[in-house]
């Protein structure tokens, strides 16, 4: 295989490596050989490191790339902000909008989200499931560059909703068929998971089962969950157990390679409960608070961190947070429980940055590849413009970047060594284009669905 070309980040204003001593390298440097990262430190030790591009980073802040646990990414670019505030949860017109989208349309929405989350520095997501034609969208993630995990969502028990229900012993060799042919595709920047639905959509039997593939095939799984007052009575009265998370790790379902996701409600036997196990969670703290889920109340994130899980933060999809902008979730993260406790001490702006970055690597199972710039990683980074006004002035890089950024003002996006976001242009798609098509499919998907809500409360004339 040709080597790939070298690049060198130069002089950049900060570095912030997220290393184990967490160094912030001011007028640092990186090179970057056959997309791994081989040095970083101080310009001037690197002065005279060749390579084959060189980008003058004077006026940027260098991270890691940003990674999102948690993301359907496939059907809401076309309907976005269709729901009233006042709608309560879409979940049913969700997912009829979703089951209703062709392989052309779902490309198209795909690639969409795909372009929102490489501008907003994601270099890796995670779709739980949602995405129907992977096949059709394969060329959107290759031409994008971007890291996937993926799987094939299922279950086979009934949902209050419409979600694909399968035999147990289909779904199981569905997924089994899924990662034998997913895993690994694109050198490795595609990775394939078991994706059973919810704990209520699928049977021991068959949650079990998918564990174990997972387990055999050196991968992981993951699920939506949830607990509170109700779900536990519900779940003693109907499975005998005192929580869905002790369920859960009472038959077997829960290690290290077990992503729980949004994880509201948990009371703290079931933290425990995730820490003993190994489990780790993918938060999404924007969903959570624009659902007006109670964050003070069943916010559990700081717990969680005080015992050593390992937590993701998601943007969920474009019709619950509304936004693929990790940046954003970092910073409601980092504020949320400020407010909901009345501390200003907990989630500290570092604390954040960690989460979208090495804990939230760790927690997907890529840690040992991305999540930090060190040599020998993957060379996923994210360079910040500081020649805008949301980052005068600048003293603290960390504090500036969450509580005063957002994405826009990503310059470059780097994945694998390839620059995939150059000076805050893509080159794998023509946008306006792909967004007149989105829009036509967006019109096409409401008729066809009958899903209709008024375009606005104010009168358009």
């Amino acid at each position: 295989m040709r080597a790939m070309p070298s690049l060198k980040i130069d002089h950049a204003r900060y570095v912030v490596t997220l290393d184990p001593q967490r160094r912030i390298v001011q007028d640092g440097s990186i090179l970057i050989d056959n997309g791994r990262i081989s040095r970083v430190g101080k310009a001037a030790e690197l002065a005279d490191a060749p390579a084959d591009r060189v980008i003058d980073a004077r006026h940027m802040v260098v991270t890691p790339g940003v990674v999102n646990g948690h993301m359907h990414i496939s059907y809401a670019h076309a309907v976005r902000g269709i729901f009233p505030d006042d709608v309560g949860s879409p979940l049913q017109h969700v997912f009829n909008l979703q089951m209703a989208m062709t392989e052309e349309e779902e490309h198209a929405t795909s690639l969409l989200g795909i372009v929102e989350l490489l501008k907003n520095g994601t270099v890796c997501f995670v779709d739980p499931g949602s995405t129907k034609y992977p096949d059709a969208c394969l060329q959107a993630y290759q031409d994008a560059g971007i890291r996937v995990i993926l799987g094939d969502g299922v279950t086979d028990q009934p949902a209050p909703f419409p979600l694909p229900r399968y035999e147990t012993a289909q779904a199981v060799s569905r997924t089994a068929a899924f990662l034998k042919s997913w895993h690994g595709r694109l050198n490795g920047r595609v990775r394939a998971w078991a994706m059973p639905f919810s704990l209520e959509t699928c049977s021991a039997e068959l949650l079990r089962a998918l564990k174990r593939l997972a387990d055999d095939h050196g991968t992981s799984l993951t699920l939506h969950h949830g607990s509170g007052a109700k779900a536990r009575q519900e779940c003693q009265a109907r499975l005998q157990s005192p929580s869905p998370t002790q369920y859960l790790e009472s038959i077997g379902v829960l290690g290290r390679n077990v992503v729980l996701a949004h994880v509201l409600g948990l009371d703290d036997a079931e933290i425990d409960c995730m820490a003993r196990t190994g489990a780790t969670a993918a938060m999404c703290p924007v969903t959570a608070t624009k659902g007006g889920r109670g964050v003070g109340e069943h916010g559990r994130l700081p717990e969680l961190l005080a015992k050593g899980v390992k937590v993701a933060l998601g943007c969920d999809s474009p019709n619950n947070s509304n936004h693929l902008d990790i940046v954003r979730a970092l910073n409601m993260a980092a504020i949320q429980y400020k407010d909901a406790r009345q501390d200003m001490k907990l989630v500290p702006a570092e604390t954040a940055l960690e989460l979208a970055t090495l804990t939230g690597a760790q927690a997907l199972g890529v840690g040992d590849e991305i999540g930090s710039l060190e040599p020998g990683k993957k060379a996923d980074l994210v360079l910040f413009d500081t020649q805008r006004p949301e980052w005068q002035a600048l003293f603290n890089p960390i504090n500036n970047l969450v509580y005063n950024a957002d994405g826009r003002s990503i310059h470059t996006v780097i994945v694998d060594g390839r620059v995939v976001i150059d000076a805050y242009r893509q080159t794998f798609v023509d946008e306006p284009r792909l967004y007149s098509r989105v829009q036509e499919i967006g019109e096409k998907l409401l008729a066809r669905t009958g899903v209709s809500f008024p375009r606005s409360r104010w009168p358009i004339v």
